[in-house]
């Protein structure tokens, strides 16, 4: 069994060391094998211009990341992160994967942009990432919050090979309620889902973050689930073991019964 630690968490805008400090708080007493942030932790969210978002974004190697270098050495724990990423002058919304033992996170950026993001960040250029762990015995894939309108995503990733869908989120919106259980049902996946409560103000805008982070099991089921608001550690056990089998009886496989020559196919009318 594998301990996955997700968390639930409100950090500040625009106060990168404040939400460091926050969460160094939150995990010191935090056991787990996997932990898995929200978006933009370290930042906040409401941002609508690329010059308010320029001082806090990181390449790895920035401030955040030799922190949660750092963390994830000293807990042996895989740790997932939403932070604003810098590169060559353009600004993309990322995840940011630690592992023990290895100096360079591995880097996701957000395929696609919801609301206003579109004012501050480049739509992502990086493929859907499945990360093979083999001390844990696990593979990992990587969406991120808006990604799951999508179910191409959570395809690609448990096609790849991925057990467990990680997903830093900032949704402000209820329809992901009904729709992550689907994603871990219809690939027979964990998911987890890492929201952050409360809410920020941008120039007499509000938005409210619906917190309820949550872990589903392969058949849809919550696992573990957060209020909508607070910060929280959630931490659940996770059998990657019932993932492998996609069976669901003795004749039918979601992934054997699949027929991809057809869907590309256009339907007319008769």
């Amino acid at each position: 069994m594998i301990r996955l630690a997700t968390i639930q968490f409100t950090p500040r805008l625009g106060e990168r060391q404040a939400n460091l400090d926050a969460i160094q708080r939150l995990l010191d007493p935090v056991e787990a094998d996997i932990i898995v942030l929200p978006e933009l932790c370290t930042s906040g969210y409401f941002f609508v211009t690329r010059e308010e978002l320029a001082p806090l974004a990181e390449a790895p190697g920035g401030v955040a990341c030799v922190f949660f270098q750092r963390l994830s050495e000293a807990k042996r724990a895989i740790i997932v992160a939403g932070m604003p990423e810098v590169a060559e002058g353009r600004f993309y919304n990322s995840v940011f994967v630690f592992r023990p033992g290895l100096p360079e996170p591995l880097v996701y950026r957000k395929a696609h942009l919801f609301y206003k993001e579109r004012f501050v960040f480049e739509p992502g250029d990086t493929a859907f990432p499945v990360i093979r762990d083999e001390r844990l015995d696990l593979s990992i894939g990587i969406m991120l919050c808006y990604d799951w309108r999508f179910p191409e995503v959570s395809r690609v990733l448990a096609l790849g090979g991925a057990e467990l869908i990680a997903c830093p989120s900032n949704l402000v919106t209820d329809a992901w309620r009904k729709v992550m259980p689907a994603r871990a049902i219809e690939n027979k996946v964990y998911v987890a889902v890492a929201n952050r409560a409360g809410s920020e103000t941008k120039n007499g805008e509000r938005l409210d973050f619906k917190g309820g982070s949550a872990v589903y099991d392969p058949f849809g089921e919550a696992v573990v689930l957060a209020a909508s608001s607070g910060d929280v550690v959630l931490v659940v056990e996770i059998d990657p073991r019932i993932c492998s089998d996609k069976s669901f009886n003795e004749f039918n496989d979601i992934f054997a019964d699949r027929r991809p020559e057809l869907y590309g196919a256009i339907c007319r009318k008769r």
